[in-house]
């Protein structure tokens, strides 16, 4: 595939490497930088260097494309020229080997075929009220007032909800604190320097190894009970027991404990740090919440059971949702490893080297999203829509065939939580300002995140 830039290409113009960011330590690079603050060190290459340029991170040189077009040249490229597989490689420890980014594409492609009915349209319905039931028992162990910290509480909550609305009734009730507590030891060890060195014997990746192994046995003796009762259920642990690749064979309980974390991670993760975002901000700009409780009021007061059509109405929320992921993606690097020599502009981009795209960096352009620092849902509303003047604006939930699964259910979750939220407290900041939190592959608010909350009565 060859990408060309908006001045056109002369078949005798001479390609190069793209300019290197200047700055760096020997063989480590820029390592430290993208370990303190990657989203501003990236910002900092695009105003010097432009929509193409690269850095490098311990040994390895990575091209950062920045913007709709150079998002559109990652996105829409092939497989067997931009790989995922071997640029997530640091999932294996999380998922499993062969399993989602670490299978070849064509069992990976079939493994999505496993996952995709509970993420498709028609599974949304019947989830609104499972939601709404585990948002109203969660806020239920509240006091009349208190304190709260709002990432630890949508945390908590969207497992709860992935794990029952994806997952089944039955694996519910297993979702226990240890559970959670070992969810949690897999997500902190998904920071930025797991891409580069997942196997490194840091006391975040042994926590990791062990909550997996321990995953794996929770999972196998559910499997292995389900088995000896004979018993059948209609939830995807009962699918994957029962599902065949196209040459005929099962999956190992190994398979079927990855593709469980796979499908929870699907569910949870970017939902718990937009949902966090979603109300922090809301908050720090009440002009903009007015509106959306005045929408509550409309379309769900008076109604005890949310319904998805009710959901789908609730239009501000949805755009101060989209203003969150704009403003705070919560994954701030997609990537893949070069497999074939690629052509963007004037540059060339060589075999074996990684390339990169940032939400983070790509939804603050001005000449994209206007006064892109300022907090405006309205940006998103009829006449303006900023996110569809150019494709691959709004990258916060990836793009092609890899754009994340769960975004329609990512979007459905923050609605319900912060509609059932709305309807029974009132809010206030504690802190000054709420910063993002960059030790973590999945970037929410630095903890502790605290809100004041107040029972309506």
């Amino acid at each position: 595939m060859t990408a060309t830039s908006p001045d056109t290409q002369h078949p005798a113009r001479l390609k190069h490497l793209p300019p290197m960011m200047p700055g760096g330590l020997p063989y480590v690079g820029h390592i430290m930088g993208f370990r303190q603050n990657p989203v501003a060190l990236l910002k900092r290459g695009y105003e010097q260097l432009g929509d193409c340029y690269s850095v490098r991170l311990l040994g390895n040189r990575a091209t950062i494309l920045t913007g709709p077009q150079a998002n559109r040249a990652f996105f829409m490229s092939s497989e067997d020229q931009f790989s995922p597989r071997e640029a997530y490689q640091f999932t294996v420890p999380v998922f499993g080997k062969g399993i989602a980014y670490d299978a070849e594409p064509d069992v990976m492609d079939e493994q999505l075929g496993f996952v995709m009915p509970a993420l498709r349209t028609h599974s949304m319905h019947k989830y609104v009220g499972q939601i709404q039931d585990e948002a109203e028992q969660y806020f239920a162990t509240w006091g009349d007032e208190g304190e709260v910290d709002i990432l630890k509480t949508t945390q908590a909550l969207t497992t709860f909800i992935a794990s029952r609305c994806l997952l089944g009734w039955e694996f519910r009730t297993q979702v226990t604190d240890e559970f959670i507590h070992l969810f949690h030891d897999l997500e902190q060890a998904l920071t930025p320097i797991a891409f580069f060195l997942p196997y490194l014997p840091i006391p975040a990746f042994r926590r990791r190894d062990r909550a997996r192994s321990r995953m794996g046995e929770l999972f196998s003796q559910i499997i292995a009970d389900r088995r000896a009762q004979g018993r059948r259920a209609d939830d995807f642990l009962q699918i994957f027991m029962e599902a065949r690749y196209a040459n005929g064979t099962s999956l190992t309980d190994d398979e079927i404990t990855g593709l469980l974390l796979t499908l929870v991670f699907a569910g949870h993760h970017t939902s718990a740090v937009m949902a966090a975002w979603t109300g922090i901000l809301l908050l720090q700009h009440p002009q903009y919440l007015s509106p959306i409780l005045q929408e509550q009021k409309e379309v769900c007061g008076g109604k005890e059971a949310l319904t998805y059509d009710a959901i789908c109405r609730l239009v501000n929320l949805e755009h101060a949702i989209k203003e969150a992921e704009r403003m705070y993606p919560p994954l701030i690097i997609l990537m893949r490893k070069i497999l074939k020599d690629f052509e963007y502009g004037d540059y060339i981009l060589p075999t074996g080297d990684l390339v990169m795209v940032s939400p983070a960096v790509s939804h603050r352009i001005p000449e994209v999203f206007s006064d892109p620092d300022r907090y405006n849902p309205d940006r998103f509303g009829p006449g303006r829509e900023e996110d569809q003047k150019q494709p691959h604006s709004l990258i916060g939930f990836g793009g092609g065939k890899h754009r994340c699964l769960g975004f329609h259910f990512a979007y459905l979750q923050i609605k319900v939580i912060w509609s059932v939220l709305f309807r029974d407290f009132d809010f206030e900041l504690i802190d000054a300002s709420y910063q993002p939190d960059y030790t973590t592959l999945v970037v929410g608010p630095r903890q502790p995140c605290l809100l004041r909350y107040r029972r309506k009565h």
